[in-house]
């Protein structure tokens, strides 16, 4: 089963858009789990546990996992067993280099991680993100528009960011539609720009939560197809709701608050 059909019958399951960003940064982790003997691990054990009813996916930011060392590699190379078959995984790791350096970037998150999706920078052209959607079943997001201010700098420049929506539409049609979107939460109006580009593709949406992206307006602006072809990412809104030991149970009601005010404006 590809990503999309998977992505199609967990929504469709569930009713939910909600993705949960596993940005598990060690110095934030409640200190009642500091003695655990891999701290990091246990807390992506406790999180997804509970909050997995409410989500269609994961999303693993990379960073947080390499800059912790051993214990971060091995918490990395755990979350697709703590997470199980059944919800999408996507890797946030923003890769984006010449075609032989690009085709082991694939190859860990594909062949060894097993993740289902990747996030992909495309601004050095397709041989960035060709080895990444040669892999069959699999998925890749293309930053298009990011939810950061800088953005300013570059992808605005020209409307690069709806050069890149078209680029990718153009390349879909010869690569059995693997290729999404990543477009932040904080320019909903550039959003549904993008969605009148992109009909079919699945947009990852960043910026939900700390960063003060408006739900209301992301849903009105992104929404498309059946399922709404948009996986909606909150981060640290979710995991870090708590610091104490009720930390895995306050995920899990922001968790349900996220997803239900989605859901509110469908």
């Amino acid at each position: 089963m590809s990503f999309k059909e998977r992505y199609d019958a967990i929504v469709e399951r569930k009713r939910s858009l909600l993705c949960v960003g596993l940005d598990s940064d060690y110095e934030r982790i409640p200190e009642c789990l500091k003695g655990e003997r891999n701290p990091i691990m246990k807390f992506n054990e406790e999180i997804i546990n509970a909050t997995k009813e409410y989500v269609c996916a994961y999303k693993p930011n990379a960073a947080f996992y390499e800059s912790a060392g051993q214990m971060g590699f091995d918490a990395y190379n755990a979350i697709k067993s703590q997470v199980g078959e059944n919800i999408p995984i996507i890797a946030d790791v923003k890769r984006g280099d010449i075609g032989n350096t690009a085709r082991h970037y694939a190859k860990s998150v594909f062949d060894e991680l097993n993740f289902d999706a990747a996030t992909v920078n495309p601004y050095m052209g397709f041989d960035a993100i060709e080895p990444f959607i040669m892999y069959k079943g699999k998925y890749v997001f293309a930053l298009a528009l990011t939810s950061n201010k800088s953005a300013t700098d570059f992808e605005y420049y020209h409307n690069l960011y709806k050069e890149v929506a078209k680029k990718i539409v153009e390349w879909n049609k010869q690569y059995d539609n693997s290729i999404g979107l990543v477009v932040g939460a904080t320019k909903p109006e550039e959003l549904g720009e993008i969605r009148d580009i992109c009909k079919d593709e699945i947009f990852l949406i960043p910026g939900i939560g700390s960063q003060g992206g408006d739900v209301e307006k992301v849903i009105k602006n992104g929404f498309g197809g059946k399922y709404g072809n948009m996986i909606v990412n909150v981060s640290r809104s979710i995991i870090f709701a708590s610091n104490g030991k009720d930390f895995a149970e306050k995920a899990a009601e922001k968790a349900a608050y996220y997803r239900d005010l989605i859901n509110s404006f469908i």
